[in-house]
C-alpha cells in the first residue's frame, strides 16, 4: 500500500517548523550513514540529537497521532523519531531499500520498520528535481507533494530521490512499526475502515449492518495484531 496523507501539517505549521529547521545545525548526511548509503546519497541532514530536530519531530508525531487517515492506514505501534534532510543542487539519493530494523535513539528499543514516510516541507514549485520515486509491482511512482503533505509506503520498497537541479528540497523522513506487520492485511483493514465510515455517513451509525462490519474489523485487528 502506498498512500498520500494530506495536510499532516497546515501551511502555518510548516512555516513555524521551517523557521526552526532552517536555523538548525545542518551537517553532511553521510556522517550518520552506513557504507552502502554513503555510496548512494549526497544530502544534508539535521543531527537527531539537535534541539531543532527534537522540537519539530515532536510536533510532527503529535500531528500524526491526531490525523485519522494516518492512524487508520498505518495502525502505528511506534513512530520512530522523525529525521530531517535537505537536497541542494546536484544532490540526490540513488536506489536503496530502508533498513529492516532500526534502533530508537531515545528509548534504545530495537524496532521493525514496516512503513516509511516522507513529509514534504518545501512547496514543489520552489525546486526542480528532488522527486521521490518508489518502485513496486506496478512500476515506478513519482512523488512530489505540497508542503505539509506526506507519502506513506512499505519499507520493503526500492526507492530513490532524483537529483535536485534548482532550489532546495527539505523534508522529514521516518519509519513506523505497525500493529500489523503484513502490508496486505493493513490494506484490508484500511479499506474496511474507510467503507465503515462512508456507510456511517449515509445511514445510522448504529445500524445493524455497520455494527456487524465494525465487529468484523475489530476481530481481524485482534487476530492480526503483533502485540
Amino acid at each position: 500500500m502506498m498512500l498520500q496523507i494530506p495536510q499532516v501539517l497546515t501551511k502555518a505549521q510548516v512555516a513555524e517548523c521551517r523557521a526552526i529547521l532552517d536555523a538548525g545545525p545542518w551537517v553532511d548526511g553521510n556522517l550518520t550513514s552506513g557504507f552502502q548509503a554513503a555510496m548512494a546519497k549526497t544530502n544534508q541532514q539535521l543531527p537527531q540529537e539537535s534541539e531543532a530536530a527534537r522540537t519539530v519531530g515532536a510536533a510532527i508525531v503529535q500531528a500524526l497521532n491526531a490525523h485519522p487517515l494516518f492512524v487508520s492506514a498505518a495502525l502505528p505501534n511506534f513512530i520512530l523519531p522523525p529525521m530531517f534532510n535537505r537536497y541542494g543542487e546536484g544532490m540526490g539519493f540513488k536506489d536503496h531499500v530502508d533498513n529492516a530494523i532500526r534502533r530508537d535513539p531515545v528509548s534504545g528499543r530495537t524496532l521493525r520498520t514496516d512503513l516509511s514516510a516522507t513529509l514534504f516541507l518545501e512547496e514543489p514549485e520552489n525546486y526542480d528535481g528532488g522527486e521521490l520515486v518508489v518502485n513496486d509491482l506496478y512500476g515506478d511512482h513519482v512523488v512530489k507533494l505540497a508542503a505539509g503533505d506526506m507519502i506513506l509506503y512499505p519499507s520493503t520498497s526500492l526507492h530513490h530521490v532524483t537529483p535536485v537541479t534548482r532550489g532546495m528540497r527539505t523534508a522529514s523522513f521516518f519509519w513506523i512499526q505497525s500493529l500489523i506487520r503484513d502490508d496486505a492485511k493493513r490494506t484490508i483493514l484500511l479499506d474496511m475502515d474507510v467503507a465503515i465510515q462512508r456507510l456511517a455517513r449515509e445511514v445510522a451509525p448504529d445500524s445493524p449492518g455497520i455494527l456487524s462490519l465494525t465487529g468484523v474489523y475489530h476481530n481481524l485487528l485482534r487476530q492480526w495484531s503483533e502485540v
